[in-house]
Parts: structure tokens; sequence; C-alpha cells
């Protein structure tokens, strides 16, 4: 009998496992054991999709027929989001560079296998959301970490990065903001050098804007502010709390919309027709998700308060999304084992460091306020009596 193990691609056994979603099937397990747990281990909003979203697609649902849309997406919605950039940044976006996709998790692929040959160095923060890794690999690129530096704020700089095209050249570079684990912001300033830095460098330049709108002060700034050029993906999971519809965006410069539409035709056809119609009466849905926003706002307020006291208020600036992303180095240098004990013995779920952040990320866990308030109080209680 021949080794199992040889059917696998050499790319697929490469790519590392999404610790996140291994915490999230932990925790379901305990669940249906009947257990209690706390979930701040992934990035999903409690709150259910915004009431228009849902109308709208229960009346698309009613008319009997789902069809393929184009692959670029609805048409109405296109202009939608192509309207939202100058509503919400004052920015001019022609609606034909609008590209729907099945969640941010398509644009990244459709944007990586466009804009790159196999073999190609793409520079992605460390800390970073760990697909990022993940797909460049499954795609044949190899991902360069940018380790963030508290004395810059942790976020990516010019400097880094041509410091890391000078050891060896890279292909592009991929940001966040508000970043995902720590919730640090690039701001208008600091896009513009980076940008700047990419077409010096020859660079491709991708942002990735998901956490736009969940912000708690200043408001995020857009690369295509800076950079008409810049590849922007975004998606309706976090701050439209609509993450299981898988419906995203991404809005790419003229050039590249055909060879796009090409990969979308042929890696998945379309976005699904109900998610897009969802999508495109989210918009109508502010004043709701502003209050679902407020929730997250007060769950964070608490835990910055609360987490000092007991162990856990070493944390990067949280000035967007929905993270806390602390330094437990005190408390153990096995962020995967803590992660384990914590859920197994105080019935909290969070995320280990190390999906984050290979190197430094042995003694760093990620809490997500995503449930809002009460999740966060109940969290607070646990651990109080967990680390006591």
């Amino acid at each position: 009998m021949s080794d199992p193990t040889s059917l696998v691609s050499r790319r697929a056994a490469r790519v590392a496992p999404f610790l996140a979603m291994d915490v999230l099937a932990a925790a379901a397990r305990r669940e249906r054991a009947g257990d209690s747990v706390v979930h701040m281990e992934v990035g999903q909003p409690s709150a259910p999709a915004p009431k228009p979203a849902i109308a709208a697609a229960q009346a698309a649902l009613a008319s009997g027929r789902i069809p393929y849309t184009e692959a670029l997406g609805l048409a109405p919605l296109r202009e939608r989001i192509a309207r939202h950039y100058a509503e919400a940044y004052g920015v001019a976006v022609a609606p034909e560079r609008v590209v729907v996709t099945t969640g941010s998790s398509a644009g990244f692929v459709l944007a990586f296998l466009s804009l790159f040959d196999a073999g190609g160095r793409v520079a992605i923060s460390a800390p970073g959301y760990p697909a990022y890794r993940s797909v460049l690999q499954a795609v044949d690129l190899e991902p360069v970490g940018l380790p963030l530096r508290a004395e810059d704020g942790f976020v990516p700089t010019a400097a880094g990065v041509r410091a890391a095209h000078a050891a060896s050249p890279l292909a592009g570079l991929l940001v966040m903001s508000p970043a995902n684990p720590s919730g640090t912001m690039i701001d208008e300033a600091g896009l513009a050098a980076l940008a700047g830095t990419c077409r010096d460098l020859g660079l491709r330049f991708i942002s990735d804007e998901i956490y736009h709108g969940l912000t708690y002060g200043r408001p995020a700034a857009t690369a295509l502010a800076v950079d008409p050029d810049a590849v922007v993906i975004n998606s309706f999971s976090k701050y439209y709390c609509m993450t299981g519809w898988r419906i995203g965006w991404m809005v790419v410069p003229e050039s590249l919309v055909r060879p796009i539409e090409r990969l979308a035709q042929n890696l998945y056809i379309s976005a699904p027709y109900l998610s897009q119609v969802a999508a495109l009466a989210a918009f109508e849905a502010t004043e709701e998700l502003e209050g679902v926003k407020a929730d997250y706002a007060r769950a964070r307020a608490l835990l910055l308060n609360e987490l000092p006291s007991i162990g856990l208020g070493d944390v990067h600036p949280a000035d967007g999304a929905f993270y806390l992303y602390a330094d437990v180095a005190r408390l153990t240098n096995d962020s995967i084992g803590f992660c384990r004990r914590m859920l197994d013995e105080a019935g909290v779920a969070a995320t280990p460091g190390l999906d984050f952040d290979p190197e430094a990320g042995a003694h760093h866990l990620r809490l997500s306020f995503a449930g809002g308030e009460a999740e966060a109080h109940e969290a607070v209680r646990r651990l109080k009596g967990w680390l006591a």
C-alpha cells in the first residue's frame, strides 16, 4: 500500500494550520460536551447581519431564482461600493475598478495570482494575519516578515521595507490598517511613505482594509487616498457583521481588471448572488451598525481597564478592529499551551500569538472582543478566578 502522505502536494504540506480555527474547533467540542465557553478566539461579530441585508436576502430568496452573476459582481453593488469611497474618504473610484469577491479571502488569492510570479517575495507585518503567509505559500510565493517595533507604534515603516528589499529583493508589500492582531493603525502620512517607497522600488502595494469602520478615535485612512494604483481589499465580514455570507471586494488599477476577471471566472465563477444582494442593502444600515460598534467600544474600554490587574495588560495600541494583542511573557513562553489551559480550566477561548508571529508569538496571545461588552465582562470574571 502506498504511503498516504505521498498523495499530498508539497504546496499543501507546507501550509500551516490556522490556530484560531483550531481553537474554535476545540471550543466547539467543549460546548457539545455541555461546557460553557466565552469565545475570544475568532474575529467574528456576535451581532447578526444588519436588518436591511437580511430583508433583501429574504426577498431575493422568495423569488426562487438564485443565479450566477458577472464574475466582477452585480453592477449596482459595484457602483455602491465606488460611491462609498467618495462618501467615506472623498476618493473618486470608478465602479469599473471594483471587483466583488467571495470574502476577502478570495480577494487575496486573486491579488497574489494577478500581481506576482511564482517565487516572488512579499513583505508582510509580524505580527500579522496568519492566512497571508499560508495563502502566499500555497500559490508558490515567499512571505517575508517585517518585525514591528514599539518605537514605530507597531506599524510597518518605509525604512523597514527598504531594509528588507536591500537584504533580498521584494516583489510587493501587503499592509493592514487597522491591524489584526494588534489593532494598530497606519495614518495617511505613513501610508503615503509606504506607497512612495513601493513606487521607488518597483513593488506592488496591497492594503487590507477589512477593519475600516471599526476605529475608536480617528478614522482609518485608505491607501487609495495616497496611491490610486494600490490594490485595496475589503469585506462585509467585520463592520457589516456578515462573516458567513462570504462577500468582499477589491479596488484595483484598471490594467488589472480584465486579468482578475479571467481568474475569477475560472476559479469560482462569481460571488454568491444572495450575498451580493444582501451586501448592497447593508450600506443602508449605518445606524444599526454604529450601535454594534459602540458595544465593541465598551468591551474594549472594560478590557483595557481590567486586564492589567490580572497580568494581561501589556498590549499593542488597540486603535481599531476588535482585538487586544497581549504580551504574556511574565506568565508563559508557551502561548499554545497557555491558551489550551485557559480554555480547559477557565472556559475562555483565545488565540496563541504563534498564529500571528512564528518568531515572537510564543509569549503573546490575542483576545477578540467581537462578542461585545457582556462577553468581555464574563471573560474578565473567569480569568480573574483562574489567574488568582
